[in-house]
């Protein structure tokens, strides 16, 4: 599996103050904490929720 892409994604803002839609979404990417960082396969549907909540997360190439 070494040519499978992934991705880092860390959360920076904290989701309590966001619609509840990007709540759920930030949930559903595994990041449960501030400053957690998790590695997420680089596909369409990944790089769409990431999209959507973009100003909470730093985004990196893993």
């Amino acid at each position: 599996m070494a040519d499978t892409k992934t991705i880092k994604v860390t959360l920076v803002k904290s989701p309590i103050g966001a619609v509840p839609k990007h709540r759920a979404t930030v949930t559903a990417l595994g990041l449960t904490k501030m400053h957690k960082t998790v590695e997420l396969p680089d596909n369409a549907a990944t790089r769409g929720m990431i999209k959507q909540v973009s100003y909470m997360l730093k985004v990196e190439e893993a």
